[in-house]
């Protein structure tokens, strides 16, 4: 694959694999009794992905639980890396994944603000300079110097949300999260989004509803137990989708 400037995102012939170990054993007893006969299963998350995503646009990634979609997008973040291909990413890159990922559940929300940014990759300095405003957005109040581990899913979305978009990314990753806390913060956090995307920001976000993805994206990608399923505008990809779900059976 050519890498060029028009596009944020390359994936190339990537898959993901994971070993799913059977018979787990619990006691040293076992393990000794048991040594080197433990099954081991290959389990393949994605396979063959090949993804051109460009810059500035808007790319939503849909499919049944269990399709992948979460893992890609821990593998764009580097979170995971291949097991064979490769991804090439261009630019700054903040991701919003699991409600709590990056933050100590003893650390004041204040304190996971620095835990979360330096996790991004960002300065002191320059977490210091958005602090009030990522405090104001998360419209966390008093709570901002409590310990995490006494909030709500709610307020874990709000801080999360707050600190991956103001740390100016040039490539914003979410994963499922608009989906918790009150229906004011999620229509707060989709005009935060349209501003990125006013400012040509490439934005990847995983979703289990179509309508979010025909109102907020340029392209979308159907994964199904682990492969592109289709790609190419959202509203088309979204009615291929939403017609397979139509004729499934489960």
């Amino acid at each position: 694959m050519n890498r060029n400037g028009i596009n944020a995102v390359e994936i190339s012939d990537v898959w993901k694999k994971f070993n799913i170990y059977q018979n787990r054993t619990r006691s040293i007893k076992e393990r000794l009794i048991f040594w080197g006969r433990q099954h081991v299963e290959e389990f393949w998350a994605l396979k063959n992905i090949n993804l051109l995503v460009p810059t500035g646009k808007t790319i939503g990634l849909i499919g049944r639980n269990g399709s992948g979609k979460s893992t890609l997008l821990k593998l764009v973040s580097r979170i995971l890396y291949p097991s064979r291909g490769q991804i090439f990413v261009k630019g700054r890159v903040s991701t919003l994944l699991e409600l709590g990922a990056g933050f100590h559940p003893d650390f004041t929300g204040r304190e996971n603000i620095f835990l979360n940014g330096s996790i991004l990759g960002f300065s002191r300095r320059e977490i210091n300079l958005r602090l009030n405003d990522i405090i104001e957005f998360a419209e966390l109040g008093d709570f901002i110097d409590n310990p995490v581990r006494n909030y709500s899913s709610g307020m874990y979305m709000r801080l999360g949300f707050s600190v991956a978009v103001h740390v100016k990314p040039d490539i914003l990753l979410i994963d499922e999260v608009l989906a918790v806390g009150d229906l004011a913060f999620q229509e707060k956090c989709l005009v935060r989004i349209r501003d990125l995307q006013k400012q040509g920001k490439t934005i990847i976000f995983v979703t289990h509803s179509p309508a979010q993805v025909r109102e907020l994206c340029d392209l979308a990608v159907w994964l199904d137990h682990g492969e592109i399923r289709s790609f190419g505008a959202a509203e088309q990809v979204v009615a291929d989708y939403t017609a397979f779900l139509g004729g499934a059976i489960y």
